[in-house]
């Protein structure tokens, strides 16, 4: 049901999207990671806007994508009711329960994408961007041995400029985990191996921008 009323939204959707966002999407290497996916991943990006989330479904189009997502999203009756239809998966930032961890995990170990934004809020218009990332992402990335996906968004939307997004290579998590240290010592390998890579997308990103100017 979820996968069906994703495709019901991505086809009816796809114009209004196309008008609103124009996204153009750019690539680290799009012969290792183009916007098909293959089995299950973690997609991860920046957090500049709660339309990120729009824009990451259209970017990969062809695969039903969970995202996390903070509560007070699902305290709007009629924007909570779309989410959870489109499979959202519950964050609850004010209390310890981790069931979203333990969600995330049953749909990667099905094969599924989980979309997550590190950064777990918005940033202040005075704070320095990215802000620091929490580790439930890279957690989950250990726990399942999931590859991540990075992405940057250089959150442009609802402007005359083009909304602009650069798709990275995936992490891979048994390159990064050593086998001798900790698990509280590899969750942070994987947790600064993702941020870094997303500051270096922003980077790549206007490199490729200029040379096409």
């Amino acid at each position: 049901m979820i996968g069906f009323f994703n495709g019901f939204v991505k086809v009816t959707g796809w114009l209004v999207q196309k008008i609103i966002f124009r996204t153009m999407i750019y690539y680290e290497d799009k012969k290792v990671q183009s916007r098909s996916i293959k089995g299950k991943a973690i997609i991860s990006s920046n957090h500049t806007s709660v339309y990120d989330y729009a824009v990451m479904l259209f970017v990969f189009l062809f695969r039903t994508l969970r995202y996390q997502m903070a509560e007070v999203l699902f305290k709007k009756k009629g924007l909570g009711l779309f989410l959870k239809m489109m499979g959202g998966i519950y964050v609850n930032r004010d209390t310890h329960d981790f069931s979203f961890i333990y969600k995330s995990e049953e749909i990667l170990n099905k094969g599924g994408v989980v979309g997550t934004f590190p950064e777990s809020r918005l940033p202040l218009p005075n704070e320095s961007r990215p802000l620091e990332f929490k580790t439930s992402t890279a957690y989950l990335a250990y726990l399942t041995n999931t590859n991540i996906i990075p992405v940057y968004t250089d959150g442009v939307y609802f402007k005359k400029a083009r909304a602009r997004v650069i798709i990275g290579k995936p992490l891979i998590i048994s390159d990064i985990v050593d086998d001798k240290l900790s698990e509280k010592d590899n969750i942070e390998l994987i947790n600064k191996a993702l941020r870094d890579k997303i500051i270096d997308l922003e980077r790549q990103l206007n490199e490729q921008r200029s040379q096409t100017k």
